[in-house]
């Protein structure tokens, strides 16, 4: 009510300013462009205030596996795809414009590298992607298949819920398509509304049978994709599609593996443990050291790193210790994955527990575009939240 006051005022006061034009008081035009100016600045300096929601956090330079190189996470990616490629024969890379480097640019290179039969092009339709890997799989071979956005990933689900992850039961083990890697450029970005925004990991997490991963940054973006490559299950890797050219670290160059399945504790506490996966990490990263100087809380930072199968003697071990869980995800909270969090942790740790389980996740509505400032759970809707538990 009060804004569209505000901008009723300012319709009347701008006619009554140009109402003398006619007259010819120039000036006094100038002057109300002068004074509406302002203004204008102020919305500007909002805009630009709320377009990047975290702050990227790199990772301190890894020393056990060899000679580094600054990389984004999209040249990450590229690096871990041409490992690959280059140690095994048998490895492909497939997907929606792949073969000139993709619309993020990850695959860039590698077509002219290692030739049209291992890096190609496929027509655009996800369910072939999918059904097209899990024959090359099933053959011996190493499939990476690229969904070009995680919200289009919905034609192939049949594919990857009831084939890909079904393939090694149904046979006992006798053939399965464990060398298929998915990869899906994933969560928000600023300004990519419905269809380029989504997080659909929680729909995977509901299925037997798969891994699914996300990256908080290049170094674990490398070693947790050349993980899953490895892996003898199929694997989905979402990517943080805002994170391609903001995140920057110091690489490993040579190939190296992080383990699945295993979270990481990024900053040890004692009165909340923060869990979450992503971009979101660097938001939980935030948010512990506004709650240290504001209000002289230890968190407990952990980086979930596998959706499925998750650690969860992990992240129990920590709530045990501090005795408050907050989870955050950019997907709507309604069935998110920190739904599942919740639950395990409210049976394994019920006595433990000194305040709710806190969950600050996305709203339940399709992602917004000019609203995405106020969909996405900021550091400051969760350190309203810790003051909250803290308060409990």
């Amino acid at each position: 009510m009060a804004a569209a006051a505000r901008f009723f005022s300012r319709g009347a006061n701008l006619k009554l300013s140009l109402s003398g034009v006619g007259t010819g008081a120039q000036s006094s035009f100038g002057a109300t462009l002068l004074k509406l100016s302002p203004n204008c600045n102020s919305r500007t300096k909002t805009q630009r205030r709320h377009a990047t929601h975290f702050t990227f956090q790199p990772d301190p330079v890894p020393t056990q596996y060899g000679p580094t190189q600054k990389m984004n996470l999209f040249q990450s990616i590229t690096s871990a795809l041409d490992n690959t490629l280059a140690a095994d024969p048998t490895a492909v890379i497939f997907g929606e414009d792949v073969a000139f480097g993709g619309v993020f640019r990850c695959t860039v290179g590698l077509r002219d590298k290692y030739g049209k039969d291992r890096v190609f092009n496929t027509p655009l339709c996800e369910q072939g992607i999918v059904g097209f890997g899990i024959g090359v799989a099933v053959t011996g071979a190493t499939a990476v298949a690229e969904i070009q956005f995680a919200d289009y990933i919905y034609p192939a689900f049949d594919q990857i819920v009831n084939e890909a992850a079904k393939y090694r039961y149904r046979s006992g083990n006798l053939f399965d398509c464990g060398s298929l890697t998915i990869r899906a450029p994933w969560g928000c970005v600023g300004h990519g509304s419905l269809y380029h925004s989504q997080s659909p990991e929680a729909f995977f997490a509901h299925c037997p049978g798969i891994k699914v991963v996300i990256p908080r940054g290049p170094v674990q973006a490398k070693g947790l994709l050349l993980s899953c490559i490895a892996d003898k299950n199929p694997c989905i890797f979402f990517e943080p599609k805002i994170l391609y050219r903001a995140a920057v670290e110091e690489v490993p160059e040579e190939p190296y593996t992080i383990p699945l399945s295993q979270a990481e504790i990024l900053q040890e506490g004692s009165d909340v443990t923060l869990v979450a996966w992503g971009t979101q990490i660097h938001v939980m990263k935030e948010v512990a050291t506004m709650a240290q100087e504001k209000l002289g809380v230890s968190c407990e930072v952990i980086d979930l790193q596998t959706i499925l199968p998750w650690d969860t003697e992990t992240v129990c071990k920590s709530v045990v210790k501090t005795g408050r869980l907050l989870i955050s995800h950019e997907a709507p909270v309604t069935g998110g994955f920190a739904a599942e969090i919740s639950s395990a942790v409210q049976e394994e740790c019920f006595l433990n527990l000194e305040a709710p389980i806190s969950r600050v996740c996305g709203y339940d509505t399709p992602f917004p575009h000019i609203f995405e400032p106020f969909y996405i759970p900021d550091k400051w809707k969760c350190f309203e939240a810790i003051k909250k538990m803290i308060n409990y």
